[in-house]
C-alpha cells in the first residue's frame, strides 16, 4: 500500500496512507519511528487519535511537530486525494 510522506524529522516519518477508507476518513496523519506508530487528527485541533509505542514526551513533541506543520499537512493531503 501507498504511504505518501508529508514530511520526516529527527527520524519521525509524518504520512498517511493512500486508501484512506470510505468514505475518507477526516484530515489526520500517521507517525512512524522504530516500530512505533501514532495517528493525529489535525483538525480542528491537532488530537491523538492512536498509540503504539510512544511515551508521552513522545508524544507532546509529536503533537507539537503537526501543530506546526498543520497547513503543510492539509495542502499535502488536498493534494493527494484530489490528484
Amino acid at each position: 500500500m501507498r504511504m505518501p510522506r508529508v514530511f520526516q524529522k529527527n527520524g519521525f516519518v509524518f504520512f498517511f496512507y493512500a486508501n484512506e477508507g470510505n468514505p475518507r476518513e477526516p484530515l489526520h496523519i500517521h507517525v512512524r519511528k522504530a516500530g512505533n506508530v501514532a495517528k493525529f487528527w489535525v483538525r480542528p485541533a491537532v488530537t491523538l487519535a492512536s498509540n503504539s509505542g510512544f511515551s508521552s514526551m513522545e508524544l507532546r513533541w509529536i503533537g507539537e511537530q503537526v501543530a506546526e506543520n498543520a497547513s503543510l499537512i492539509e495542502e499535502k493531503w488536498h493534494e493527494f486525494f484530489r490528484g
